[in-house]
């Protein structure tokens, strides 16, 4: 399996500073400051690129879940809503909170809800944030026929 990399470069002092976070894929690259991690300043910031990361881990995870139980997802689309709070004198990312709505044919509800639950526990994202608090909304949709 191949090992990923990113890489952040912080010019400056914490609070007036900037910096700048890029994939080694060259996929991404984007602009972080105090005000984008701790206000609501423009930019990006390590917890939304965590919550994406775990958003597409799960969905993933649920995909293949439901695929090996022999259920073909015509799409699952989730968002993870990660915080940071101050704990401890310092601050911690505390939780992460799975959203997701799938659409699955053939499959019920209860079926469902085990299959995601597995991805949550499953997928190597969540497994790496095992000191966070997480949740799970996972939403069936009913199939759209034409």
């Amino acid at each position: 399996m191949p090992t990923r990399t990113a890489y952040a470069l912080w010019e400056g002092t914490l609070r007036d500073g900037r910096g700048k976070m890029s994939l080694g894929s060259g996929a991404y690259e984007g602009a972080y400051s105090f005000a984008s991690r701790f206000e609501e300043g423009p930019g990006t910031n390590p917890e939304e690129l965590i919550g994406a990361a775990h958003a597409g881990c799960f969905s993933m995870a649920l995909a293949g879940e439901l695929n090996k139980a022999g259920y073909n997802p015509v799409s699952i689309r989730t968002a993870a809503k990660v915080s940071v709070e101050k704990i401890d004198g310092g601050f911690g990312i505390t939780k992460s909170e799975l959203h997701c709505e799938a659409e699955v044919p053939n499959i019920d509800e209860e079926t469902f809800q085990k299959h995601a639950e597995a991805a949550k526990e499953g997928c190597p994202v969540s497994k790496a944030l095992t000191g966070v608090q997480m949740s799970l909304d996972a939403k069936l949709l009913q199939p759209v026929h034409d």
